[in-house]
């Protein structure tokens, strides 16, 4: 029997992922600060409530937001899920967020008897629409036994790779890497588009070989279109990639490439480009090249 679960977060990942846990027959209760698209998933079955009504009512609670503060926030406030929630029930937080604010999480939550994961997910809107999200884990491994039906539902796959805390730092390798390529593939597309190169032909010419990626299968269609709207906004991986540069610091690790990202994404901050999907990176190099990567007339 699937339980009752509370789910905090309807963004642009949040929302499919509410609404294909509903496909699957998840009882579920909903919270958002935009009261429209909470109607819009009760009016599919799922009921609406507070951060108070979904600890007293849901064994498992599952939070989907822009960042560790607001996940703190919404559990640890006044008003907030910890003050009902019940000995026995799982808070889940598939949020970006680093290391520390998920073992903040679990100590906050450990006298209360309630277990925590922190399970991040990649795969952007496609992913979450789709229910094929990459989902890593970190908590105990009965905890995640006990979530693995939401994360079938939720993904195509999903890895328990250690204690909390694990499962974000396996996202901001992930990000990291995700970054980087979209912005080493921009540079050298503003490059072939400079020299006179067809964006779309350079793309079919070497997607098949060692330069292809599923970065470059997602990102070049949407750059030559001049698409930006957003599957996963720069001001997300902004947020994430600060998050990698201040993790890396803190225990000793160089990391010039993403340190160079890291005020990539804040030039395009400063230039208004933050709701831009991070596809847009590309325009940080268009701007230097005066050049602009798009498909031919």
């Amino acid at each position: 029997m699937l339980k009752k679960v509370g789910f905090i977060g309807l963004g642009i990942m949040g929302k499919p992922m509410a609404k294909n846990l509903l496909a699957a027959k998840v009882p579920l209760m909903v919270n958002d600060i935009n009261d429209q698209v909470v109607e819009e998933l009760t009016a599919l079955g799922a009921e609406s409530g507070s951060y108070r009504e979904i600890g007293e009512t849901c064994e498992i609670i599952i939070l989907i937001v822009p960042n560790g503060k607001i996940s703190q926030q919404i559990l640890f406030d006044k008003g907030g899920v910890s003050e009902t929630v019940k000995p026995g029930a799982i808070v889940c937080d598939m949020s970006s967020v680093t290391p520390v604010e998920s073992q903040t999480c679990q100590e906050k939550l450990k006298d209360k008897q309630v277990q925590f994961m922190d399970a991040p997910v990649s795969g952007g809107e496609p992913g979450a629409v789709k229910g094929t999200l990459a989902i890593m884990c970190g908590g105990a491994p009965e905890v995640f036994d006990a979530m693995q039906p939401y994360f079938d539902i939720l993904g195509s796959s999903s890895t328990l790779i250690g204690d909390v805390g694990s499962g974000s730092v396996t996202k901001l390798v992930n990000q990291a890497i995700v970054n980087n390529t979209i912005a080493v593939v921009s540079e050298a597309f503003v490059l072939g588009t400079k020299a006179g190169a067809d964006p779309e032909k350079v793309y079919h010419a070497i997607r098949g070989g060692l330069a292809g990626s599923a970065v470059l299968d997602a990102k070049i269609p949407m750059i030559i279109e001049r698409n930006f709207k957003p599957g996963g906004k720069i001001a997300i991986n902004h947020k994430d990639i600060k998050n990698v540069v201040n993790t890396a610091h803190a225990l000793d690790v160089p990391i010039p490439y993403t340190a160079q990202l890291y005020e990539i994404l804040q030039t395009l901050k400063v230039h208004g480009h933050m709701q831009d999907d991070h596809g847009g990176i590309v325009q940080y190099f268009e701007k230097l090249a005066d050049v602009e990567v798009k498909k031919g007339e």
